[in-house]
């Protein structure tokens, strides 16, 4: 294990304490910490300002939506009773001065996903966050400008929430009458996804049969 991130566990889980929820190390060596969603400005700040860690880039700020489990992934436990919320926001940062990078992890509240925005840390973060916003619709408190950013103003919903349906609710059309884009409830029915079953096929028969 890279001796360099060690040292920064280290140092991270002693300077935040009871403000992280967790803090591990996976396979390939990259360092992930789960913070208390009331204390992410706070500890983002002193990730930038603080001489142990100087993490003076953002790199992304991403959606996640956790209500199915049907990937792979080392920072869910498939037996753990205690599952995440839906919705989440993950942070990549960026230390020039160590040559380090960091992931965070902070879960949105269940009924209302409202998380701090960070962009007076970092102004980078303005646009990730109004792409959260919209595909997902994490509401980051504090933001100047939070409007959507890659979907149309009269777009209904998120679409990499995994409740959204595939066809959409809303469809939009040139109307030559009115002689402008309107908009009117999607009439195409959702595809189904589900594999056909595969049919009897003698080349799978077994030669006893």
């Amino acid at each position: 294990m890279n001796k360099n991130v060690n040292k920064l566990l280290e140092q991270v889980t002693a300077c935040f304490q009871e403000r992280l929820i967790s803090a591990e190390i996976n396979r390939v060596g990259e360092l992930t910490l789960e913070l208390v969603p009331e204390r992410l400005v706070e500890v983002m700040t002193e990730l930038r300002d603080l001489p142990d860690f100087q993490f003076d880039q953002l790199i992304d700020v991403a959606g996640i939506d956790y209500s199915e489990f049907g990937i792979e992934s080392e920072d869910i436990d498939p037996d753990d009773e205690v599952r995440p919320a839906q919705l989440a926001a993950v942070y990549h940062l960026l230390s020039t001065t160590h040559n380090r990078r960091i992931r965070l992890r902070v879960a949105a509240p269940e009924q209302l996903p409202l998380l701090e925005s960070i962009v007076d840390i970092w102004p980078a973060a303005s646009w990730f966050e109004r792409e959260a916003f919209d595909l997902f619709g994490i509401i980051f408190n504090g933001h100047p400008d939070l409007r959507r950013i890659l979907t149309d103003y009269g777009f209904i919903g998120h679409p990499f929430r995994k409740d959204f349906p595939l066809v959409g609710h809303v469809e939009m059309f040139y109307d030559e009458e009115q002689k402008r884009v309107v908009y009117r409830p999607v009439d195409m029915q959702n595809r189904i996804t589900v594999p056909k079953v595969v049919r009897d096929d003698h080349r799978y028969e077994s030669a006893g049969d």
